[in-house]
């Protein structure tokens, strides 16, 4: 009797779920906002994290349960020693949410081709996260030396003020904040990054310590549930996935329903996270042999 009151508490803790402002744990969003979470025995709230190089530091400290870190801040923690795993996925690159992804270049800076970034000040939202490390394997492939572009940490909210301000010649950024930044007349985009290596990959997708998930099986499969729910509204409802991307974001709900969300993609296998492996270890961002059976809870 003891246990089974033990398992209905655990169930019932309060889980945190950080995430950066983007559209990518839409997902979560729509689970809390529609109460699909609470259907399923979970009360949950999410919490905006500034740049998600810091999410799996948040994961360890116990200030989250669950975070939404890029695959490559999760791959490049993992390799550091932090015992992390994927229990579920949240977004995946497509041909919308890769035209949508850009390098966003200020006034007066003029880029035609993927040399014109060299010597150039770059503000990415994470180093060595999702769109930084998309950028260098994009600059590798088009024979541009990396090392030749200084990057910067900019957190998402930040980037028009310090595009207008000068403070960068450009900006790793996604929708909305590129329509934002055009309308306002701070720039325009340099180039379409992702739409040249047409990926299908994981962008995002949720995390937790190895400790936690395995203790919390039950609410972990509750939680898959919730979102493989939730995933169907994001996919499919642009409205209510708008609402809860708005709210969460703190962006303007116009400018939301604009630009389609990422594509939400539940499932995650660990077979999906071998093509990062691979530009990571290419970009000397890893320094061990990475097993992918180990990185996704069964």
């Amino acid at each position: 009797m003891s246990c089974a009151l033990a398992g209905s508490a655990a169930a019932q803790a309060k889980i945190q779920i950080g995430c950066t402002a983007t559209s990518d744990c839409a997902s979560a969003m729509i689970a809390v906002d529609e109460g699909i979470f609470r259907k399923h025995g979970l009360d949950v709230e999410m919490t905006p994290i500034a740049i998600n190089s810091n999410i799996p530091a948040a994961i360890l400290s116990n200030s989250i349960e669950i975070g939404g870190p890029t695959s490559t801040v999760f791959l490049q923690a993992v390799d550091g020693g932090l015992d992390l795993v994927g229990i579920a996925g949240a977004s995946v690159m497509n041909t919308t949410s890769n035209n949508a992804i850009t390098a966003f270049v200020r006034n007066g800076i003029t880029i035609k081709e993927p040399k014109d970034f060299v010597g150039k000040k770059v503000g990415a939202p994470g180093l060595n996260a999702f769109l930084h490390v998309l950028f260098v394997k994009w600059l590798v492939e088009k024979g541009v030396d990396p090392k030749s572009v200084k990057f910067v940490e900019v957190t998402f909210p930040t980037m028009a003020d310090i595009i207008k301000s000068g403070g960068v010649d450009a900006v790793l950024t996604a929708e909305p904040f590129v329509t934002r930044m055009t309308n306002a007349g701070l720039g325009s985009v340099g180039a379409r990054y992702a739409v040249d290596l047409a990926r299908t990959d994981p962008i995002i997708f949720y995390a937790a310590s190895r400790e936690w998930a395995e203790k919390n099986a039950a609410t972990v499969t509750k939680f898959r549930d919730a979102i493989a729910e939730a995933a169907v509204i994001v996919n499919g409802d642009r409205e209510k996935a708008s609402a809860s991307i708005a709210k969460f974001t703190k962006q303007p709900l116009d400018l939301v329903k604009a630009t389609p969300p990422n594509q939400s993609e539940p499932g995650l296998k660990p077979e999906s996270l071998a093509w990062w492996i691979d530009v990571m270890s290419s970009q000397k961002m890893l320094q061990s042999n990475l097993d992918t059976s180990k990185l996704v809870l069964n």
